[in-house]
């Protein structure tokens, strides 16, 4: 099945739904980084609450970076989003194992820690690019986003994230944000709210095989949602280049690139966002050192 995010209204038109499944985007990831169940289920939330966030920009050019840094053995964890949603992400410790927690599952907050801070910064063609920051609650993930668009963007919002893994990888990932808009009923929000507490998991509706339509209608507790767009597919999906990384050695200065050439005759560099290696010999290093004396 493709991943796909839907976006919903429920009640008239009174609270905005987005769902998202994001199986195939989160098996990628697993794969490309060799990533340990515990660090799927970490990362996995995290491309989900990105792709979520990414599909909400208007332009092609438009780019949204979050940085969560907690206190946990996991380290710190980077993703990117454009508004297809194209999004890549890496973690520090992609190997990282704990214990069960003491709901015998994997222990997401425990590998991310409680505190510690998330970064979201939004490049949208301003001058200046949107710097949102929020501390960690839970490091459950879903739990801190919600608090982050409560305290930087103020917007009220319900948000889950869940990943499911088995010993073949991911079985179902996927979410959901839901927001009430400005003139929802305290009974409509309220209705939601059994809603969201009676669907049980995101990941387990998803492993039941329930649409995105179907897991719309439960978390709102409305049969009548209406799709506003189901035309988003998220991919991960790197971008990175010989060429840009080119780019990202001149910036290193004229110094630095002289001493690169004379020592090491060589450079490698590994993209942190799928791993792979780019090498440039010396004769692409004179090349690189001579455009950016030109600048």
């Amino acid at each position: 099945m493709k991943d796909q995010i839907i976006k919903f209204l429920a009640y008239d038109g009174k609270i905005s739904v987005t769902c998202a499944s994001t199986t195939n985007l989160v098996e990628e990831a697993r794969k490309l980084h060799d990533l340990s169940p515990l660090s799927t289920a970490v990362l996995g939330r995290v491309l989900t609450i990105t792709a979520l966030m990414g599909s909400e920009m208007k332009n092609k050019t438009d780019k949204l970076t979050i940085q969560i840094k907690g206190n946990g053995p996991i380290g710190k964890i980077v993703s990117v989003s454009d508004n297809f949603p194209h999004v890549k992400a890496y973690v520090t410790e992609p190997h990282v194992d704990l214990p069960l927690n003491e709901f015998e599952k994997l222990d997401v907050g425990g590998a991310v820690g409680t505190q510690g801070f998330i970064n979201v910064i939004k490049d949208i063609g301003l001058k200046e690019p949107y710097i949102g920051i929020s501390p960690l609650t839970s490091g459950e993930i879903a739990e801190d986003f919600a608090n982050y668009f409560q305290t930087s963007e103020q917007k009220q919002t319900a948000i889950a994230l869940g990943v499911l893994v088995d010993k073949n990888g991911v079985r179902s990932s996927g979410g959901y944000i839901i927001t009430p808009m400005p003139d929802a009923t305290e009974e409509q929000i309220s209705k939601v709210e059994q809603a969201i507490f009676q669907a049980g998991a995101m990941s387990k509706m998803l492993d039941n095989n329930l649409t995105l339509n179907e897991i719309a209608q439960k978390i709102t507790g409305d049969k009548k949602v209406k799709v506003i767009d189901a035309s988003t597919e998220p991919v991960y999906e790197c971008g990175c280049s010989k060429d840009r990384f080119a780019e990202s050695l001149m910036t290193l200065g004229k110094k630095q690139l002289e001493e690169l050439i004379e020592e090491d005759e060589k450079a490698e560099i590994k993209c942190q966002f799928c791993n792979k290696i780019y090498n440039f010999d010396k004769n692409e290093l004179q090349e690189i050192l001579k455009q950016a004396t030109k600048k």
